[in-house]
């Protein structure tokens, strides 16, 4: 490199220029401080990128993040690029965000990953906020996540997960081992499919062939994995285009590799209307309902296809997390067998020994219920969610916030804090039917929020319960299940929105129920 040219000499200046920019901006925000104290700032911060390599280091954020707490406290800042970012640790301070000052945080900040994988911020979980969320997020609810849409299409609920308990049965007759991971994702991927574009994929009556089938979960995968990651342009947008670690482009060929899928299933639904071969009202899937509500109509400057392949996919792309939740749970009850029989126990004294669990009987299990919460309270679907967006300024555990600032909320650490859950590493489902009895997973006490807090929770709440509670039922009443080698699973959770590193999960099954359950 000449470093006496021109071009030289500029990069510097730019540089330069750039650093002093930084400075400016964070002497602008510290300015503020006049309007009430700021939260504490940890050192550290590079001058451009801030505290970014907080999250993007070797150690995960939730445990990073945790660690900045036991110095600073349950509310600190830190800095992405020039964007202060807010980090809660405590229920209090969330129980204050999610009431009071709720609708102040109704937002998302713009990310690369909701941009490039979301069809441009189409994809109504990740989109920023505004007309097009909530009309988005109404309609999904209202069509397919609402409790009473959810009662309606419970038959596919309790097929889907016959069937797949039928196939386990099928590999203890040819004495085969099973991979969980896989079996989970192939039972939740079927039933979402069916609800939403009307169709499964995996086992018996599935469509496509088994390329096809593996390259939609693996791909899926990699949306949840871009997801839960911020990259350098969201830190700065202005080095953006150098793409460290070649992320945006990955993101890109997933985007691709995922919208291939969504147009083939958006075109086969035109096509059926097109030739009056629709379904019965009672019998639409979701696709079926948005071309209906659309009709071909543009909202917020997204067109009616975008809108409907995008909501479509934030709704199909849910199953990671499903996956993930059931995989925890039966890995937490292999590492504990005595709980897995009590489980077994208390299934075989609601249910019997004639049958297989009916949704019906999920109300009475209150031990199995327990298990789920224990689960969920450890091993929530995010650690830490998607950041959200304070839309004024504010007040947060006495400390000023300004408007634009960042949050993140670190449910790993919430859910782990001693002060309110004792031995809180140790897997104790008890817990729920003693000291938190009365404490529930659906966002209303703020010490539990594997599903979020406030109105940007997660939708899906009562799906992924219902599947969880039905899944794991049916299994551990069917099956006698343990590993090959009784070895310990280890439990290290892993990083972003799918945050699960355990190891393929390799079972052997044998059936504790009649012959007669299985072949009916």
């Amino acid at each position: 490199m000449d470093y006496n040219s021109p071009y030289f000499n500029t990069t510097i200046a730019g540089i330069f220029v750039l650093l002093l920019f930084s400075c400016y901006l964070q002497r602008k925000w510290r300015s503020r401080a006049f309007k009430g104290k700021l939260a504490p700032q940890p050192q550290g911060a590079w001058p451009l990128t801030g505290h970014f390599a907080l999250l993007t280091g070797t150690q995960d954020p939730h445990l990073t993040l945790s660690a900045v707490a036991d110095t600073y406290g349950p509310v600190f800042t830190i800095r992405i690029g020039v964007r202060p970012l807010l980090v809660v640790s405590s229920s209090e301070v969330a129980k204050e965000i999610f009431t009071s000052n709720d609708s102040n945080v109704t937002f998302r900040p713009a990310l690369v990953a909701s941009k490039l994988l979301g069809y441009n911020y189409a994809f109504f979980p990740f989109t920023p906020g505004g007309p097009y969320w909530r009309e988005m997020r109404k309609i999904a609810i209202s069509e397919l996540l609402s409790n009473s849409r959810l009662e309606l299409l419970k038959h596919i609920r309790s097929q889907e997960v016959e069937t797949s308990i039928k196939e386990l049965y099928r590999a203890f007759v040819n004495k085969k081992t099973i991979e969980m991971k896989q079996w989970f994702s192939d039972l939740n991927l079927n039933v979402l499919l069916r609800m939403i574009i009307g169709k499964k994929y995996f086992g018996a009556g599935g469509v496509g062939d088994e390329k096809e089938r593996r390259r939609l979960q693996e791909e899926i995968k990699v949306l949840f994995h871009y997801l839960g990651m911020l990259v350098l342009r969201d830190a700065v947008p202005f080095l953006g285009w150098m793409d460290v670690g070649g992320h945006e482009k990955a993101m890109k060929k997933n985007a691709k590799e995922l919208d291939d899928f969504m147009v083939k299933w958006l075109q086969e639904h035109k096509q059926k209307r097109s030739n009056n071969l629709d379904d019965a009202e009672d019998e639409k899937d979701f696709m079926d309902v948005m071309l209906s509500i659309l009709d071909g109509k543009s909202l917020e400057g997204y067109d009616a296809d975008t809108i409907i392949k995008a909501v479509s996919l934030s709704l199909i792309a849910s199953n990671e997390t499903v996956t993930v939740g059931m995989t925890w749970a039966l890995a937490a009850l292999l590492n504990n067998k005595p709980l897995l029989k009590k489980a077994q126990q208390e299934l075989d004294k609601i249910v019997g020994k004639e049958r297989l669990v009916d949704e019906k009987d999920i109300d009475k299990l209150d031990y199995l219920q327990a298990i789920v919460k224990e689960t969920l309270r450890l091993y929530p679907p995010a650690f830490i969610p998607g950041p959200r967006q304070f839309i004024e300024d504010c007040t947060i555990g006495g400390y000023h916030v300004p408007k634009n600032t960042w949050l993140m909320v670190n449910v790993w650490k919430i859910q782990r804090d001693p002060r309110v859950w004792p031995d809180p590493t140790e897997f104790k489902p008890e817990r729920f039917l003693t000291t938190h009895k009365n404490v529930d997973v659906r966002s209303q006490n703020f010490e539990l929020l594997p599903f979020g807090g406030g109105r940007r929770g997660c939708p899906g709440a009562s799906h992924s319960l219902h599947m969880i509670h039905l899944t794991l039922a049916t299994l551990l009443h069917a099956f006698e299940i343990s590993t090959p080698t009784d070895a310990a699973i280890d439990m290290t959770p892993g990083f972003g929105l799918s945050n699960m590193k355990i190891a393929p999960l390799e079972v052997v099954v044998s059936p504790r129920l009649p012959p007669s359950c299985f072949e009916q």
